[in-house]
């Protein structure tokens, strides 16, 4: 499922922010983008995502404004200790001699820069990007929302046809049954007894397409259990629409009638349209 989210967070070296993008794909495929200094944390990020998504392509980048550097900033107490003694020394020899404060603090090792608490900074960036995540999966559950009902609506629809076949069996076996007397009245000086039993059987069988309509009614119940569900559900569908095809390409093989026929065609355009909604469900 595609979405996008971000989240900005105050650390000790600055303003961090999260950045999520995701497109649709079969697995979980993540890719991270990271400052150096933040290089070590890609483990915890990684698992992190993972925790809380299961399915797509994901992009997470994070980036760093330095806004808390002057902050960082520090003196060397002992370099300027010293370099005040090193003047006192020469101040002899160079009466004239002047400091100028800026100039000091360009000085190697006058200026330091604050020690920085790596594993609370770690923290707060995870934080960072939980509140990422929240909207992010929050914006996924709104999209998922919407797929639910497009595919609800077309279930509705697949469930129509099929009551429609069940309707129509009991007058497609009796135009059966007339066409199969016919036939086999024509038949009956000329061809073998067997071979008219054999006729007949799979006349019948072609007739016999109730199992086919009951797993339909099956799949359908479980497709709006699953649709009900709060887990991931997106692989589940996936072999759902499987069984789903199954049972019309069987309506379809066992079609003796235009009625049936055009209900199996029917009923795949529709499962088709349900499994390319489904390979953008979680």
């Amino acid at each position: 499922m595609t979405a996008y989210a971000s989240a900005e967070a105050a650390t000790a070296i600055g303003l961090v922010t999260c950045e999520l993008r995701a497109v649709n794909h079969r697995f979980l495929e993540t890719g991270v983008r990271l400052p150096d200094d933040l290089r070590s944390l890609e483990p915890a990020l990684r698992e992190r995502i993972a925790s809380r998504i299961s399915r797509g392509k994901v992009d997470l980048i994070v980036r760093v404004r330095d806004s808390a550097s002057i902050d960082r900033m520090a003196v060397n107490e002992a370099m300027v200790e010293r370099l005040s003694m090193l003047a006192l020394q020469l101040s002899a020899k160079f009466p004239g001699m002047r400091t100028d404060f800026a100039h000091l603090l360009e000085m190697p090792g006058v200026m330091k820069s604050a020690e920085v608490d790596t594993e609370h900074l770690h923290v707060q960036v995870l934080q960072c990007l939980d509140q990422a995540l929240d909207a992010f999966v929050a914006a996924r559950e709104r999209e998922g929302a919407s797929l639910a009902a497009a595919i609800r609506d077309r279930a509705e629809r697949i469930k129509l046809h099929a009551d429609e076949v069940r309707t129509a069996i009991p007058l497609i076996r009796i135009a059966q049954r007339d066409r199969l007397s016919a036939r086999l009245t024509e038949m009956a000086h000329s061809a073998d007894p067997g071979r008219i039993e054999q006729e007949m059987v799979i006349a019948l069988q072609k007739l016999d397409i109730d199992e086919e309509l009951d797993r339909l009614d099956s799949h359908l119940a479980e497709l709006g259990r699953v649709l009900s569900m709060r887990d991931p559900v997106g692989r589940r569908l996936d072999f759902l629409m499987q069984e789903f095809n199954r049972e019309a390409n069987t309506l379809g093989s066992k079609s003796v009638d235009v009625r049936t026929t055009n209900a199996a065609v029917e009923l795949k355009v529709l499962i088709d349209q349900i499994r390319e909604q489904v390979q953008n469900i979680e």
